[in-house]
């Protein structure tokens, strides 16, 4: 749509000493699979031998029940939103973790539960639902476990991609404590019928231990944490300013803010206690640089949640937890950042714009140039800091731009030497993404954070 260039003059800070990219994903999968090991070194030392295939039918279904039980533990820990794996992994990168830990968890407690009973039914010389029926109905705690057995792959089968769409964050999110619920009820049977387990004092111990850990960070960062904050820093809402069609900018108050952290690009999880708003937190990102008394988000209306925002009224109490996400400063390993940002998605970016150092560039893509919300301050920020600005949107269609490798290289010539920030509507980030690697942008230089769920 229009370009609006300045005489470029660095933001406060120096440009960031070359980084190598953070080690911490493949350190925190080591400690995974470290634990897993582990599980499987617990099968191995308490396994004489295997013989015919009832033993081997057993000892499969042994093994995949010992790597469920501590899949389920690690799918907990992944979501407990502990900050040292937030902020150094990142939300993104975690809940995509999650989400693929899921799927290979009901997939283990599948396989679990049918090999369990063939093999018993191979030992027994008897039929397979006689055995089934008998594991059900007389073995200890296997009633819980069938139950929450039942529970886990429902809420699998509810999160697959085509099921997830016609749901609500808020059904969705809640929804999901299902998954407490039924690692709960499956957790006596591990050790009342266990081979590895029953009579074994050691692992029992590591196994309470394991458990006991996961629901401390549980209870700890998701319950405890949030009731303290909110407590200590009293955030209520100052003011509701429309900023564009459907898009509403929401600024909250509250005492010692600078004790929370937060920094630009990331997002807390708001609950504001007002009727029908109440029972959700939903995630919004920073739409300003936090300051010591003052914390601003950026909305657009996109479900029930984000509509009611707009008639929020000042005074309102709300709860904040956060802050969350790595998508900031300390990713960036080159003086040269593009920030490319579609629709809503402009709201970190725009904190980022603001105080990243070094040669910082804004893509600014949207439907109608309406729908360009914040674009005055964008325009101030660039000004103040010589940086540039693009604007495109789809409508009018002389004001677009395909969102391609080539056209992002002849807007950016050195292109491939810059580090990426993206934040914007899935389908427009997926193109991005494919631009980028096109135009020779490293894999590890694009950086994303999404809520979608």
């Amino acid at each position: 749509m229009s370009t609006v260039s300045h005489t470029r003059r660095d933001a406060p800070g120096s440009a960031p000493p070359r980084r190598l990219p953070s080690p911490a994903p493949l350190l925190a999968q080591g400690v995974i699979w470290a634990g897993a090991v582990g599980v499987l070194a617990l099968w191995w030392t308490g396994t004489a031998s295997v013989v015919g295939p009832a033993g081997w039918f057993t000892g499969a279904g042994r093994i995949t029940g010992l790597l469920a039980g501590y899949a389920c533990a690690v799918l907990v820990a992944l979501m407990a939103r502990v900050p040292l794996l937030d902020h150094t992994l990142g939300t993104d990168r975690l809940a995509r973790w999650h989400a693929m830990g899921g799927r290979y968890t009901v997939s283990l407690v599948l396989a679990h539960t049918l090999l369990i009973i063939w093999g018993y039914t191979l030992t027994a010389r008897g039929g397979v639902l006689h055995e089934a029926t008998t594991l059900v109905l007389d073995y200890p705690d296997m009633l819980k476990a069938t139950a929450g057995f039942l529970l886990l792959v429902g809420t699998g089968a509810i999160s697959a991609r085509a099921a997830r769409r016609r749901m609500s964050y808020e059904s969705w999110h809640y929804l999901h404590f299902a998954t407490y619920v039924a690692v709960f009820l499956a957790f006596g049977h591990q050790l009342s019928n266990g081979a590895d387990f029953v009579g074994r004092r050691p692992a029992q111990l590591g196994w309470y231990a394991l458990y006991a850990a996961v629901a401390a960070l549980i209870v700890w960062y998701r319950f405890a944490v949030p009731v303290r904050r909110a407590l200590r820093h009293r955030l209520r809402v100052a003011e509701v300013r429309p900023e564009a069609p459907g898009v509403v900018s929401v600024l909250l108050t509250g005492d010692r803010l600078a004790e929370l952290g937060a920094r630009p690009g990331q997002f807390f999880r708001w609950r504001f206690l007002a009727p029908g708003l109440w029972w959700t937190a939903n995630p919004y990102s920073l739409s300003a640089p936090p300051l010591p008394h003052q914390l601003r988000i950026t909305v657009k209306e996109a479900g029930g949640h984000s509509a009611a925002l707009a008639r929020l009224r000042p005074g309102t109490r709300v709860w904040a937890e956060g802050p969350y996400g790595a998508f900031t400063e300390a990713r960036r390993r080159s003086s040269k950042v593009l920030l490319l940002a579609g629709g809503v998605g402009i709201t970190p970016l725009r904190t980022l714009f603001e105080t990243l150092p070094g040669e910082v560039t804004l893509v600014y893509r949207a439907r109608r140039p309406e729908d360009l919300a914040l674009r005055a301050e964008l325009d101030a920020i660039a000004a103040a800091r010589g940086a540039a600005v693009h604007y495109f949107v789809d409508e009018p269609a002389v004001h677009s731009a395909p969102l391609t490798a080539r056209a992002l290289k002849s807007l950016i010539p050195d292109l491939a030497a810059h580090e990426v920030y993206l934040c914007g509507p899935p389908g427009m980030t997926g193109a991005a993404r494919r631009a980028l690697r096109g135009a020779g942008v490293p894999r590890h230089r694009i950086h994303h954070e999404s809520f979608e769920f």
